[in-house]
């Protein structure tokens, strides 16, 4: 991929360091956030897997009419896209609602049914990563809503990185953030969330590769459950 001007490792590396001293998590959010549509206007985009509004409410705060990639699976449960619809309706956002090449059923006739459960990895590259590849493309950055606490493959996220893979600046404000953050930011700005959190669930991904957690259970362990996968591949 052919790296936009201004837009470099060391750009990123500048950034992160500059950022990581601001205390406040949200603060320091605002802060990256602000930048990223400074620097790269337009040619900034977030990611949003609608477990909640949060990153959405964010961005559009510092950066109206932020650019919302949003990867529609086709394997989705109702609830998260209604959470779209909801977020779309009632934030200053451009939502860019992003299909795979093939449906679920064109899938099915070129790999048989249920991929899903024989290569998670084949079925996340076909309808999550090449699809984001093809969506970002557009862009000179992107954003998501990774954290640290999340998990221990998360525990080193920059605020401001360099993603190699794709020749992009990346950002990932909530880096900081813990649970009681989030949580508190959720209620003080009244943002819609996953109803899914409601019934069990700690991390919402495809339906059929997402249960239940149990209570006290790592909020990641119903992905791709019984096996070792613990990533789309999204964020590697």
């Amino acid at each position: 991929m052919t790296t936009a001007v201004g837009a470099t490792p060391e750009l990123a590396a500048e950034a992160d360091a500059r950022f990581g001293s601001i205390a406040d998590p949200v603060e320091q959010a605002l802060a990256v956030l602000r930048w990223a549509g400074e620097t790269f206007g337009a040619q900034f985009a977030i990611t949003s897997s609608m477990a909640d509004g949060l990153l959405s409410h964010l961005a559009s705060r510092v950066i109206p009419g932020v650019n919302v990639v949003f990867l529609d699976t086709g394997y989705h449960f109702a609830e998260t896209i209604g959470t779209r619809d909801w977020i779309s309706s009632v934030l200053p956002i451009t939502l860019h609602n992003v299909t795979p090449p093939q449906t679920v059923a064109e899938q099915d006739l070129s790999f048989g049914a249920k991929l899903h459960d024989r290569d998670p990895d084949l079925c996340c590259e076909l309808r999550k990563v090449k699809p984001l590849a093809e969506a970002l493309a557009g862009f000179t950055a992107w954003g998501s809503g990774v954290r640290r606490d999340e998990s221990p493959t998360r525990a080193d996220t920059k605020l401001v990185d360099w993603d190699a893979k794709r020749g992009m600046v990346k950002v990932n404000p909530l880096a900081a953030w813990t649970q009681d953050v989030v949580d508190g930011y959720l209620a003080e700005h009244r943002i819609p969330v996953n109803p899914l959190f409601e019934l069990g669930y700690g991390s919402i991904g495809c339906a059929p590769c997402t249960r239940p957690v149990a209570p006290g259970e790592d909020p990641r362990a119903g992905r791709w459950a019984g096996s070792t996968k613990t990533e789309c591949g999204l964020h590697t």
